[in-house]
């Protein structure tokens, strides 16, 4: 069975550390924010000037000031920070972000990452993603495995325009947990439910299979 987007972001964040800045992207890496493990202090870096974000906001909290990147409504935990835009890609491009978590459209075997525009459909703008990919060293893509269609996203090649090239490292989707590394797809967890036959079938880029993928567990939220 597929992964939900809450069990994604469940899986994201047993890859944080204690004292980390991390970077998350719009959509499920926004998630992870409700699932940082008991022990772990990391502040959450929102690129428009908010350093130490935190959960989102119950309807009591709710101020339609304080908002992430995305325009979501936010809090924002004891020691966080206020500045400006500028300041915030300067900690960004200055490589000061430990973890990066973001979206995309494609991921290939090469690290190779395309997430901010398809041709003929309407472009918001491409936001912080090309900073964060060019800043950071450490990186996780979530994204789903295959498309509506059925047609893979993990590629030989990328065919959409790249936002980043040989930077992706890790890919969780919605069927798996994998790495990148020479030049291939790593295959290191599944999800509970999914066979490694389906997801050697929707993987059209080089995949390494070791002899045992252990299945991914989850708490009950």
């Amino acid at each position: 069975m597929a992964l939900t987007r809450e069990q994604m972001a469940q899986r994201v964040a047993r890859e944080l550390e204690d004292g980390f800045y991390v970077n998350l992207g719009i959509g499920i890496p926004t998630l992870v924010a409700n699932y940082i493990p008991d022990g772990i202090d990391v502040m959450l870096q929102s690129e428009n000037g908010l350093l130490g974000m935190g959960r989102f906001p119950t309807e009591d909290e709710l101020d339609p000031d304080m908002i992430n990147a995305g325009k979501q409504t936010v809090t924002a935990r004891p020691g966080a920070a206020i500045f400006s835009s500028a300041e915030s890609f300067a900690m960004i491009r200055g490589g000061h972000v430990d973890l990066t978590v973001l979206g995309a459209f494609e991921v290939d075997q090469e690290g190779n990452i395309a997430s901010w525009m398809i041709p003929g459909k309407l472009i918001k703008g491409m936001g912080g993603a090309m900073d964060l990919v060019a800043g950071a060293e450490n990186i996780i893509c979530t994204m789903t495995h295959a498309s509506k269609h059925g047609e893979s996203k993990l590629l030989e090649k990328c065919e959409l325009p790249l936002t980043g090239a040989g930077c992706i490292n890790r890919v969780l989707t919605d069927l798996a947990y994998l790495e990148i590394k020479d030049g291939a797809f790593i295959l290191k967890e599944r999800a509970p439910g999914v066979s490694v036959e389906e997801i050697i079938e929707k993987t059209a880029g080089k995949l390494i299979v070791p002899d045992h993928v252990p299945e991914m567990t989850f708490d009950a939220v």
